[in-house]
């Protein structure tokens, strides 16, 4: 029972002493009946609580839905649709519904207090609030297939992501097993090495210690007669001490052994700069290239080759990759990886025959879904080729060049801080042309590559650096 009547005196408006009916709570915690709050606020012109006199912010209060189900439920008056009576202190009256505070209300109790508010029957309130709910369907759908769309597009990245995960694993064995394949060979080389210098220190020594061998040999023989010959007695020893004698001295006037050079094994030879001579041979198999092309900006209808210095236009063929925000959409555009926002970088380009290009450096924010001109305007520093004419395409009209004849490798070469870009002839170094701007963020290597046709050169290169 105590229980039950703390439930009570919880569920009970402190106005009107009896369970709430519409609660609404303040910002200290207390609860009133909506009515009576409000009705206690018009009487006493002020905006305190009941209880604790704190004074409220709010001019409107929503009504506390739990509360409010909880005093039903103890009250044993939980809605029953349509039948429901709203406000027990007027059964009779229907409710009206108040769409600025978007809940119903008692046309006796409340109506007075709601003059600057919307306010309708609960039909009229039904039917409109449902055609605002059915006027959200559409663009409910919309982000929808939005959504959907976008959760494609992510599961294509990650696909493609996977994939770029497997071929980067292939390269990376093939490289380093080609790297692998030099450095077994390189080993191989210095034991042959190691084995032929093992030949001479043997073709040197065995001569020489067979020799030894046979002076031993001879001495050791030529002892044992003259201890023999010491041994004999009178005309004996006499009869053979001349010969004896004669042999000892003519060995005895021959030089004595001494040990030769060359004997050991030369390892300074073999070991001496093994591993620097190793990496000087293997320079000639590395290359290093200044400019690397980024496949994730790569236009689809671009192929790049497997190093990342090559580019072609694949005519019908495109490639199959995700249209990720780094990607050039619209024209056969691939960037550099990285980017420049300090110091002086150049790199050459082999363009061959090639009949139509544009190499060019631009700025991180080139837009890569838009239109876009080959021009500062748009972001862009660029020398191009069109129909055997070369422009220099610093304005949108461009200016055409009269060169002496065609180059067949370009220099680009960026001074950033000295806000300087120019174009050369790589084989004579002659400059084509070159622009003064203001960088004023990170630039990147750019190149825009259309069909080759009947030219031999159908793929345009940047020239690596032999070596580190």
């Amino acid at each position: 029972m105590e229980q039950i009547s703390a439930v009570e005196d919880f569920l009970t408006c402190p106005v009107c002493l009896e369970t709430f009916k519409e609660p609404v709570s303040l910002g200290c915690n207390h609860s009133f009946c909506s009515s009576c709050l409000h009705h206690y606020w018009d009487e006493n012109k002020t905006k305190n609580c009941p209880v604790c006199r704190r004074k409220s912010s709010k001019d409107f209060i929503d009504v506390n839905f739990a509360l409010k189900q909880l005093s039903l439920s103890f009250s044993k008056k939980a809605p029953a649709g349509e039948s429901e009576k709203f406000c027990s202190s007027h059964p009779e009256q229907s409710p009206l519904f108040s769409l600025d505070e978007c809940r119903p209300l008692c046309p006796v109790c409340e109506f007075s207090l709601h003059s600057g508010h919307k306010v309708v029957s609960v039909d009229s309130a039904v039917s409109e609030l449902k055609e605002q709910l059915h006027s959200q369907l559409q663009p409910l759908a919309q982000r929808r297939e939005q959504a959907s769309a976008l959760q494609q597009q992510y599961e294509e990245i990650n696909l493609h992501a996977q994939t770029q995960v497997k071929e980067c694993e292939r390269q990376i064995r093939a490289e380093f097993e080609r790297l692998h394949r030099f450095l077994q060979q390189e080993e191989e080389s210095v034991l042959r090495a190691l084995r032929e210098e093992q030949s001479r220190q043997a073709q040197t020594i065995e001569p020489q210690l067979q020799k030894i061998r046979e002076k031993l040999s001879t001495l050791e023989q030529n002892i044992l007669t003259v201890e023999e010959q010491l041994k004999r007695q009178s005309m004996d020893f006499i009869r053979e001490y001349r010969h004896t004698h004669k042999t000892t001295q003519t060995l005895l006037s021959q030089p004595g052994p001494e040990l030769g050079p060359g004997l050991l094994i030369n390892q300074a030879k073999v070991l001496g700069n093994m591993g620097f001579k190793a990496w000087d041979k293997m320079r000639a198999l590395v290359h290093y290239s200044p400019v690397l092309l980024d496949p994730n900006t790569a236009n689809r209808e671009l192929h790049l080759s497997e190093d990342l210095r090559g580019v072609r236009h694949g005519d019908t063929e495109q490639q199959q990759v995700p249209l990720n925000p780094e990607r050039f959409t619209n024209y056969s555009i691939v960037l550099g990886c990285e980017g420049f926002s300090s110091g002086s970088h150049q790199w050459d380009v082999a363009v061959g025959d090639h009949p139509r290009w544009r190499i060019a450096v631009a700025k991180e924010s080139v837009d890569r879904k838009g239109q876009l001109y080959t021009c500062p305007t748009y972001g862009l520093w660029c020398l191009a080729l069109d129909d055997g004419k070369y422009r220099d395409a610093t304005h949108v009209a461009n200016n055409t060049l009269n060169l002496k004849r065609s180059p067949q490798k370009i220099r680009v070469r960026l001074d950033y801080d000295k806000g300087k870009l120019s174009f050369f002839d790589a084989e004579d170094m002659s400059l084509i042309c070159s622009h003064k701007e203001r960088f004023t963020e990170k630039m990147f290597p750019y190149f825009c590559v259309y069909k080759a046709g009947g030219a031999k050169t159908k793929e345009i290169k940047i020239c690596s650096t032999e070596g580190l």
